[in-house]
């Protein structure tokens, strides 16, 4: 039989590529030649184009054309802890509250002002300026205990797509998702109980344990392929462990993947000892090669709280997110009316706008090709450092996670970069019991322009 054309396209270009005909970073024929040169509807050869890519073959450059993809550089990976601890009270370390003062979390230069601002931005704007124009009368009242009705309808056409039969009445607004985070701990856990926790994980998450006077228990996480279900097995055995924080997909700060039979492991383990599961997936959509079905989408059992926001992927100034809370729904919702009571309704609606007219779905497939291009050039950068170095190379996300040598202790180094006019983001934040001392997290949300480059330089310096 034989093969479709597009798919006769697709391998002749591998080909091509393959014999060194077009070589990393070199632009292969635009659409148009290739449609000449093959006789070609535009659509076999975008399609075809769109395989490689998917692939990671080939990358889109906004206005352009298409890029034979540069391997990012190779290292070792950080190595993973392997020691079981007790569970614990959580401290947070006072340089946390530094770091989100300066507004520094993913920029090592948060003085910098960009220009720049994506035109997906500008459309995004304009939506919502459409919906405060709309409002006339009805600024006199509250939102929906809930949220918008269009924006949680906009979600679940959005989840769908990645395995998830969501509906709207699933969602519940959240000024972003941290409280998304405290909603969840709120309904399944009171003070004192134990939750368990990925080690390294994310500092919000064990600042709202902090806060709320919980437990934390850390499991050893794998930089490739997230929390350690084997040591998470033994921790339940030994502990009565009330709640699992998690993060699936491009996880911070080392960018791990959970491979999908782990999260149905995962799902098992929550079944069989009555465990709450709270998914952190506000870097779901980061994605470049592939967008990961939801482990909300796996939840037979309502189990899983599902958590994330636009803050991420779109714009922080929104602090706009959103819970499914399964089995909890009604209670979170309840609860963020006492705490909130309500948003901002035409900030929502211009966000729902925004998603309706393909605005959204248009700046992420651009914005995975930026963040995948800025990861490479960091990686790059990386490589120059004249010391012993692991880093993960994740394949969505924000950030990396670096290991440095053993006798390096990055909460000292903080002090010293911050001298230098760089704010850091210390290894041992990302843990309750002082692991990671060694080790940073080296974001790439930003374009790696002449400043950026010089403070990363001046950081490897400090660091030898």
């Amino acid at each position: 039989m034989a093969l479709p054309r597009y798919q006769i396209l697709e391998q002749t270009l591998e080909s091509g590529i393959g014999s060194g005909r077009w070589r990393p970073g070199e632009r292969l024929p635009s659409i148009r030649a290739l449609c000449q040169e093959h006789s070609l509807a535009k659509v076999t050869v975008q399609h075809a184009l769109q395989r490689l890519e998917a692939r990671g073959l080939i990358e889109a450059r906004e206005r352009s054309g298409f890029f034979v993809s540069i391997p990012p550089r190779e290292f070792d990976a950080p190595q993973q802890v392997s020691a079981l601890d007790e569970p614990r009270p959580v401290s947070v370390s006072q340089i946390f509250q530094d770091i989100m003062t300066r507004s520094a979390a993913f920029d090592l230069l948060p003085d910098l002002l960009q220009d720049e601002v994506p035109a997906g931005i500008v459309q995004l704007n304009r939506s919502i300026g459409r919906a405060l124009r709309r409002q006339r009368g009805s600024f006199q009242y509250y939102d929906e205990p809930a949220g918008n009705p269009a924006l949680r309808h906009q979600l679940a056409l959005r989840f769908v797509k990645r395995g998830w039969g969501a509906e709207a009445s699933d969602f519940c607004i959240t000024s972003g998702c941290q409280q998304a985070l405290f909603l969840a701990l709120m309904v399944t856990c009171q003070r004192g109980d134990v939750v368990a926790v990925e080690a390294p994980g994310f500092y919000g998450v064990l600042q709202l344990l902090e806060q709320l006077g919980l437990k934390a228990v850390e499991i050893p996480a794998s930089p490739a392929t997230g929390m350690d279900l084997s040591a998470l097995e033994q921790t339940l055995a030994s502990w009565n462990v009330k709640a699992c924080v998690v993060s699936p997909s491009y996880a911070t700060p080392t960018g791990a993947l959970m491979p999908p039979e782990a999260r149905q492991h995962l799902l098992e383990l929550a079944e069989r000892h009555d465990l709450a599961v709270i998914e952190d997936d506000i870097y779901g959509e980061s994605g470049w090669l592939s967008v990961p079905d939801t482990l909300k989408a796996m939840d037979a059992s309502e189990r899983v709280i599902h958590c994330s926001s636009f803050s991420k992927m779109l714009s922080r100034d929104l602090r706009l997110g959103w819970v499914c809370g399964g089995r909890w729904h009604k209670d979170i919702v309840q609860l963020k009316l006492t705490s909130q009571l309500a948003g901002s309704r035409f900030v929502q609606e211009g966000v729902a706008e925004f998603c309706a007219d393909g605005g959204y779905a248009a700046f992420l497939k651009q914005h995975r090709q930026r963040l995948q291009l800025q990861r490479n050039q960091l990686l790059d950068e990386l490589a120059l450092w004249g010391t012993t170095l692991r880093a993960t190379a994740p394949q969505g996300g924000l950030a990396l996670w670096a290991e440095l040598p053993k006798h390096v202790d990055t909460l000292a180094l903080y002090g010293r970069a911050l001298e230098a006019g760089i704010v850091i983001t210390p290894g041992n934040l990302f843990s309750v019991s002082g692991q990671f001392s060694n080790c940073l997290r080296i974001s790439f949300a930003h374009p790696w322009n002449e400043q950026r480059l010089t403070a990363l330089a001046k950081l490897s310096q400090l660091v030898c």
